[in-house]
């Protein structure tokens, strides 16, 4: 032993081994090797341009994973993360995936309360669209967009008392931006007598809010009456831009990344603005430890994921 060292102290040792990839020990933590292996794409692009910074942070995010062994409902152990630390960099694959996973969560534990307090409401789920738009020109896209869509709420033929609205961005295949938002709309019990707007209807105004000279894509859905609004949760409140569109082009991600920087994914309004509004922040918590089930007993693995090729286990 080196001169001076303790030999009944116990030294943490990092065992050069093979160690398997989570999806190898757990199937259903498949989620996290393909953001892992997305996050190591977006640092590769952030590398060697004015977001270098940002190109550190995701290279180490979620570099080791603390997991517990946990009770499932049959009494099988199954792996639940403990700990971790995450980059919160807006546009890597890991943080996006487990910030749309805490808005998933909030939103399926606060949108009973509202169903309690307005049964008899019904919900629809609306897609606003434009033309797609050169990435370049982004930023002021939205802003437009965001703009008509508050003046789409002051019209007297605007039929929600309540909403939650997400922004989405993908690519288009020569390079262009298409911006839409999702949204969430409580309407009430009197929309489908008296107050019902045609998909006509909703093109009309959403064109008369917009301003423009030609006839935006639109779709609109309503949840069948007796049916919850929770079944519209995941594709409301997921990713704000694909993770396939994140890493197919550098040029594009990089602009993507100046043209949303410090702009808002989601918003609420009208009576569901009390009931979401956490939504609208960062999620503090990107573990979810809300979300465990069962009792976790003394086991922990730890995970470490490295770039030299290899993966390393940390023994205690």
């Amino acid at each position: 032993m080196p001169d001076g060292s303790d030999e009944n102290s116990v030294v943490p040792i990092i065992a050069a081994i093979e160690a398997p990839s989570l999806s190898d020990l757990s199937e259903r933590d498949k989620p996290w090797d393909k953001h892992r292996s997305n996050t190591d794409k977006v640092s590769a692009h952030y590398k060697r341009s004015e977001f270098s910074n940002l190109s550190d942070r995701t290279f180490f995010c979620s570099d080791s994973l603390d997991f517990k062994y946990v009770l499932g409902d049959e009494g099988e152990l199954k792996l639940k993360l403990a700990s971790a630390r995450f980059c919160r960099v807006r546009h890597c694959p890991i943080c996006q995936w487990r910030r749309s996973l805490m808005w998933k969560a909030k939103a399926y534990k606060v949108l009973p309360k509202i169903v309690e307090k307005y049964p008899k409401h019904r919900w629809l789920f609306v897609t606003l669209t434009v033309k797609n738009c050169a990435i370049t020109d982004l930023r002021s896209t939205l802003d437009w967009m965001n703009q008509s869509f508050k003046r789409f709420t002051k019209l007297k033929d605007w039929p929600a008392d309540g909403w939650l609205k997400s922004v989405e961005v993908t690519r288009g295949k020569n390079g262009s931006a298409h911006p839409h938002f999702h949204c969430l709309l409580m309407v009430p019990p009197s929309y489908f007598s008296h107050g019902y707007l045609s998909q006509a209807k909703w093109v009309e105004l959403w064109q008369r809010c917009l301003r423009i000279d030609y006839e935006p894509v639109m779709d609109v859905q309503a949840v069948k009456k007796g049916q919850q609004p929770m079944q519209l949760i995941p594709e409301l409140l997921k990713y704000c831009v694909k993770e396939s569109d994140l890493v197919a082009d550098r040029d594009w991600f990089l602009e993507l990344t100046r043209q949303l920087h410090k702009t808002w994914a989601i918003a609420t309004g009208g009576v569901l603005k009390q009931y979401l509004r956490e939504l609208e922040q960062e999620p503090e918590d990107l573990i979810g430890q809300e979300e465990e089930s069962g009792e976790p007993d003394e086991g922990h693995l730890y995970f470490g994921w490295w770039r030299d090729g290899k993966k390393y286990k940390l023994v205690d």
